[in-house]
């Protein structure tokens, strides 16, 4: 299966690759299927030996808004780049999947939701050897079939979706695209927050540092570009705390960094939020216990993928998230 290839023999400096697409990649992008496999060449090569034809499928060429298919033959040029090339697999430490087993929410033949820690990526990847989807494949390794249905920043704790059927993963991608999944957060942010609801649009622009970091910001701009994107979000007072404020977030949409921008852009950035923050503010935070943001992805209501039963998960608030609560309610 594509998700446990061994990338040092994918690599040629001399002759292309050919890989087979199986069930574990089928109607992947082929964008993304190059950018799993090729973990060590940087994104730009990657969309340049695309564009450039060098990449085929059953001999043709095509473009990133391709499809995959089982038995499909995708050609991938030599690439002249520095990879891995031990010749034994690193393994996570055991303190890295022990939490694994005590943070189920819910698991099915088709679905697996957990409650992700903060600090843990949900993919590896930017110097990390294992997210928690890698960890997942690491102590289950006769499982056929394990892939990431969405993704939550690596700071945010909560709700997150692993399926465990090709068809699942299928139909959870279209409710989601459909806005069939409601997700709901909470958060603790500075300032006095007054309006009992409130909904927020603003348009977003993705954009990359000077380092490569992807960073998020509030545009004007309308046009059609494809790193513009319209945010929705549906806000709710639950408890003022003084200088600091507890809200929930229902999304109606689900950009990189929507809650977060939107509440810095609004003049309320979440505790602890180490991108869009108040960097002073929230290294006082430290010294009172709050070493992590204050964002948790506490429910999340759908059918179920496959039978089309009501499913409902909730994910209780972390107990570093509930003692600085209960400190500030105090």
């Amino acid at each position: 299966m594509a998700q446990n290839t061994n990338l040092k023999n994918l690599f040629s400096d001399e002759k292309a690759t050919f890989v087979l697409v199986d069930e574990a990649s089928e109607t992947q992008k082929i964008d993304n299927f190059l950018l799993k496999i090729l973990k060590n060449v940087p994104k730009s090569h990657v969309y340049k030996i695309l564009r450039s034809g060098e990449v085929r499928v059953n001999k043709k060429r095509v473009d990133t808004t391709y499809r995959l298919m089982i038995g499909d033959q995708v050609r991938i040029p030599p690439i002249a780049i520095e990879v891995e090339r031990t010749p034994h697999v690193i393994e996570p430490k055991q303190q890295q999947t022990d939490w694994l087993d005590t943070n189920i929410i819910y698991e099915d033949d088709a679905l697996l939701a957990i409650n992700k820690p903060s600090g843990y990526a949900v993919h590896g990847g930017s110097g990390l050897n294992f997210g928690v989807i890698e960890l997942i494949r690491h102590v289950r390794p006769k499982a056929k079939f394990l892939e990431l249905v969405h993704r939550i920043d690596r700071e945010t704790s909560g709700i997150l979706l692993i399926a465990k059927k090709r068809s699942a993963l299928v139909n959870m991608h279209d409710m989601m695209r459909h806005n069939r999944i409601e997700k709901k957060y909470t958060m603790m942010v500075e300032g006095e927050w007054t309006e009992s609801k409130k909904t927020v649009e603003l348009m977003l622009k993705k954009t990359f540092t000077q380092g490569g970091e992807r960073r998020v910001n509030v545009t004007e701009d309308e046009d059609d570009d494809s790193q513009n994107q319209m945010s929705k979000t549906i806000f709710y007072l639950k408890k003022s705390l003084g200088p600091y404020t507890l809200l929930e977030a229902k999304l109606i949409t689900g950009r990189t960094h929507q809650l977060r921008v939107q509440l810095a852009h609004l003049g309320f950035p979440i505790l602890g939020d180490d991108k869009y923050g108040d960097f002073s503010l929230n290294k006082a935070l430290q010294k009172k216990g709050l070493k992590r943001m204050f964002l948790h992805a506490f429910s999340m209501k759908m059918k179920h993928p496959l039978t089309e039963e009501p499913l409902e998960l909730r994910a209780p608030l972390p107990l570093e998230l509930d003692a600085f609560l209960s400190q500030q309610a105090s």
